[in-house]
């Protein structure tokens, strides 16, 4: 396997299954932490709107919970989902991490070392941190916070890898 790929990596769902990234091969993919409490939050709902501008085709997004700052997610397990629900998430949602730091979880460690993923070096400095991750798993992108995950920076990255990887 491509050790430059996120799919060497498991994570764990809101109900705790533990499953791999291997699961999402072939799908372009943006992975985002997440929290109920900031001022970021109404961004779920452009994310599940950016979602369904893309239904049909092979594209996901990945939410991290994460309450690395400003304690902005003191939500757990199945009341995130709830809580995601109310903005619509039509997408996967999973544990709650720490997603910067020494106990980073391992994906977000991988992020953060351009060594490991072979292309960028970036550690969230906020919730809503956003990674572009094409067909083969490999991180091509990623966007700070501000940047809505329904602009057109973002949109075009997306279809041009759905393009690319479908010829």
């Amino acid at each position: 396997m491509d050790n430059k790929s996120i799919y060497r990596f498991n994570v764990k769902k809101l109900n705790g299954e533990e499953i791999s990234l291997s699961e999402y091969k072939n799908k372009v993919l943006l992975i985002v932490n997440t929290a109920s409490q900031c001022g970021f939050t109404p961004q779920l709902k452009e994310l599940a709107a950016l979602k369904a501008g893309l239904a049909g085709k092979d594209f996901e997004i990945l939410a991290f919970p994460s309450n690395d700052f400003g304690g902005q997610e003191p939500l757990d397990g199945e009341a995130i989902a709830v809580f995601c629900e109310n903005f619509g998430a039509n997408y996967p949602i999973f544990e709650k991490i720490r997603v910067r730091g020494p106990y980073a979880d391992p994906l977000y460690q991988f992020f953060a070392d351009k060594k490991e993923n072979g292309n960028v070096r970036s550690v969230p400095r906020w919730n809503f941190h956003k990674f572009l991750i094409d067909r083969e798993g490999h991180v091509v992108d990623f966007y700070y916070p501000f940047t809505k995950p329904n602009s057109s920076k973002i949109r075009r990255k997306i279809d041009r890898l759905l393009t690319a990887a479908s010829n």
